[in-house]
């Protein structure tokens, strides 16, 4: 690695899990571009906060904010979901607004990422997913009892999807893998979820130093690989 300071954006950074990843990377003498829906509180040192909705196709802000400065990592982190309901409860609009975010999101940060990403020397794209993404474990009924909502399962899944392929389309240079964070304590978190957003944040980054270069990948924080 050179001397320079790397440098993150965070999307969702706000609250819950971004927060976290904010806080942490700060801390650890990365430079950090936090991007939110509105201005998170206060500020610190080595953070450079900028308003912008994951769902708004006028990345300006995000652009600006940026500048032609290289950007070593991307951590897809906005999300949204809705409560477990039957299917004939199920809301389609919101379904897809769902996707909007947890797919459209991704999509839109990375395309607007993409030229500050090309002048890093290793370039990774961390997308914030869920085990429940996994087709797999689904049809295997792992998750059965889980009670997870039509909305959140399809849309981490699609979101999946857009990992394989925007890996596939940025390969050999840029690294895209999906990132199951566990059970964390947020508001976004499963009821009973206990794990600590700043541990979790933590092992994301040792992850960001990783230097594997097999992509796409779709790993756990605590337990490596999890099945597509």
């Amino acid at each position: 690695m050179t001397s320079r300071t790397r440098r993150v954006l965070v999307t969702g950074a706000s609250r819950g899990f971004g927060a976290a990843c904010v806080e942490v990377f700060a801390a650890a003498g990365w430079d950090v571009v936090a991007s939110s829906r509105a201005p998170a509180p206060g500020g610190a040192p080595r953070v450079d906060q900028v308003v912008w909705d994951v769902t708004d196709d006028d990345a300006g802000p995000l652009h600006s904010a940026l500048g032609e400065r290289p950007l070593d990592l991307l951590i897809n982190n906005a999300g949204a979901g809705t409560p477990g309901t039957p299917l004939e409860d199920v809301d389609v609009a919101t379904l897809l607004s769902v996707c909007d975010v947890n797919v459209g999101g991704v999509i839109r940060a990375t395309r607007a990422a993409l030229p500050s990403l090309r002048l890093s020397p290793a370039p990774l794209v961390l997308n914030i997913s869920s085990r429940l993404g996994s087709i797999h474990d689904q049809a295997a009924g792992r998750y059965r009892d889980f009670g997870t909502s039509y909305a959140y399962r399809i849309s981490k899944a699609a979101q999946n999807m857009a990992t394989t392929c925007l890996a596939h389309e940025l390969a050999p240079q840029v690294r895209v893998w999906a990132v199951h964070p566990g059970r964390l304590a947020t508001g976004m978190g499963r009821s009973g979820a206990a794990g600590d957003p700043i541990d979790a944040a933590t092992k994301l980054l040792e992850l960001a130093g990783s230097t594997e270069t097999h992509s796409p990948r779709f790993l756990e924080l605590a337990h490596g690989e999890l099945e597509w």
